[in-house]
């Protein structure tokens, strides 16, 4: 006992908690690129209201136009992923924050319909990039420490930025028809500005400077963003193994072997074209968080919340304003909470608790909404009361669930080799839904009504409760070896393929526990 306690005490005392603290602030600009989404989901919901009256479009114009922002997106995360190993992550940043700020200054400046859809296209694919980029860069400078709770901070930007788009609504609703809305988005240009200043404060990714063979910058880097020198040396050791350095391999700059191009041609095989079941199995659950996250209804709560409180009687537009700023604001709240408890309660828990609170929230609001619609002439206080608590309720359990956990639970699942086209998959795949419920939404509310859209809404949000009880196993508290025994791997393979030592981190653990799932699992999203 006396020998354990000596050890906590001299490596306590070899941290470096400045070391730490600038490992967190890296970690947390990178985070704030997802702002650039979260804006504009929030800023279109009221924006949308205006440009409608000025621009004098339909219906499906409208969705159309608030919905294939997510279609663009997928241009650029796919595009963010070749031109962060091209150019580095660090300068990735700066060209989501260049492409938003154009795209955001084309729709500020829009004449009509056509150039706002061109302003849209050019914003989707900066949106792309930092939905790709932010988690990417994030996972890879975080220490092993915190791993699991720095991944989660881009979903809390995005919906700090989806509130700062309902506040720039409420901020501008002031202003002429014709010069509100343009001035709601053209502003977008101004966090984007922020996050490509801040760039400069940020070292690149030490994942990406072994790649290219730098292993003395890797080095400088991981010194700075480790709490301990037996830290650096072991992240230095798996990064090497990842990129198939040799860990024999040692020098200021070194050749990367070309072998490594055709593992990665593997990867696509081996993930896509002929996994085995327990791939398939890990495949199938990131592509279920993904899918059951946007299917239920997320994005049509935030886009249309201003129509969906009008639908409920609230007719006042600063009211309407306010109200939904008061979502942005518990989607903001409850995303911290969700932060703190990722590694306390676990992932399933949240997931289950997620979806059964939003299955209950949207038949509460489908209730509302269909009274309400019954009753057009007539003031129904506590219909319109329970539109508002079930949207409310609905923003807060999807922020304690779905939302966070969905970056979070797939960059621990998949294995190392394919984690980044695993990751690019999940994204694809969660903007496509989005894409499709969004664009979807009010066409689907004229033929069973809005009470009858979020009634469906809530009978998928049931079957994603089921699908996380019945099909996802509990990650937290795993090691990343135990990932794959978890989904049916009888070897993952790792410790001989790739190097990467699986003893216990008696240095950083010197009781001999086992390490949180966020320490141990490694969530180093790689775009390889």
């Amino acid at each position: 006992m006396m020998a354990t306690a000596a050890l906590q005490v001299a490596v306590e005392s070899k941290k470096n908690n400045g070391n730490v603290k600038y490992a967190f602030t890296c970690a947390i600009f990178a985070s704030m690129a997802s702002i650039i989404l979260g804006y504009d989901i929030g800023v279109m919901s009221g924006a949308s209201l205006y440009i409608k009256k000025d621009l004098k479009i339909t219906d499906v114009q409208l969705e159309i136009l608030v919905g294939i922002m997510n279609l663009y997106s997928l241009i650029g995360a796919f595009a963010a992923a070749r031109t962060s190993d091209w150019i580095g992550r660090r300068i990735t940043v700066v060209f989501a924050a260049a492409i938003f700020f154009a795209g955001a200054l084309l729709m500020g400046f829009a004449v009509d319909y056509a150039m706002l859809m061109a302003g849209r296209f050019v914003a989707g694919v900066g949106v792309g990039y930092a939905v790709m980029i932010a988690p990417v860069y994030t996972a890879e400078i975080s220490p092993a420490s915190a791993r699991g709770f720095l991944t989660s901070f881009p979903d809390f930007f995005i919906n700090f930025g989806i509130l700062l788009g309902y506040v720039s609504n409420y901020a501008f609703a002031g202003l002429p028809l014709r010069l509100g809305w343009r001035v709601m988005l053209g502003i977008g240009a101004a966090p984007s500005m922020l996050l490509a200043l801040m760039v400069f404060v940020m070292p690149e990714s030490p994942r990406w400077l072994v790649k290219n063979g730098r292993l003395a910058d890797a080095r400088a880097v991981l010194e700075k963003t480790s709490a301990t020198p037996e830290e650096v040396a072991e992240r230095l050791a798996d990064i090497k193994a990842a990129a198939g350095i040799p860990k024999d391999l040692d020098g200021d700059v070194v050749t990367v072997p070309e072998g490594q191009k055709s593992k990665e041609a593997q990867v696509w095989k081996e993930l896509i074209l002929s996994p085995t079941p327990a791939m398939r199995r890990i495949l199938l659950s990131a592509l279920g968080i993904h899918f059951f996250q946007q299917a239920s209804g997320s994005d049509c709560v935030v886009l249309y919340s201003p129509r969906v409180f009008k639908s409920a009687g609230i007719t006042d537009e600063n009211k309407l304003l306010g109200a939904t700023c008061a979502v942005g604001v518990t989607k903001t709240l409850f995303i911290l909470v969700a932060a703190f408890l990722l590694d306390r309660v676990g992932r399933r828990p949240l997931l289950q608790c997620s979806a059964g609170g939003m299955m209950v929230s949207l038949v509460g609001l489908g209730t509302g909404l269909t009274v309400v619609g019954h009753h057009p002439d007539a003031k129904i206080p506590w219909a319109v009361a329970l539109c508002i608590a079930s949207t409310l309720a609905f923003v807060a359990f999807f922020s304690i669930g779905l939302g966070p956990i969905t970056a979070v639970y797939p960059s621990e699942i998949f294995p190392l080799r394919v984690r980044a086209l695993g990751f690019a998959v999940g994204v694809a795949c969660n903007r496509l839904t989005s894409g499709v419920i969004s664009m979807t939404f009010l066409s689907l509310s004229k033929a069973i009504t809005i009470g009858g859209s979020f009634f469906l809404y809530s009978g998928i949000a049931a079957l994603g409760c089921v699908f996380f009880f019945a099909y996802l196993p509990e990650t937290r508290g795993r090691t990343l070896e135990e990932m794959g025994k978890l989904f049916g791997m009888a070897d993952t393979g790792m410790e001989e393929a790739e190097g990467i030592r699986g003893q216990e981190k008696v240095i950083q653990n010197p009781n001999g526990c086992k390490l949180d799932g966020n320490q141990e699992t490694a969530a180093t999203v790689s775009l390889s």
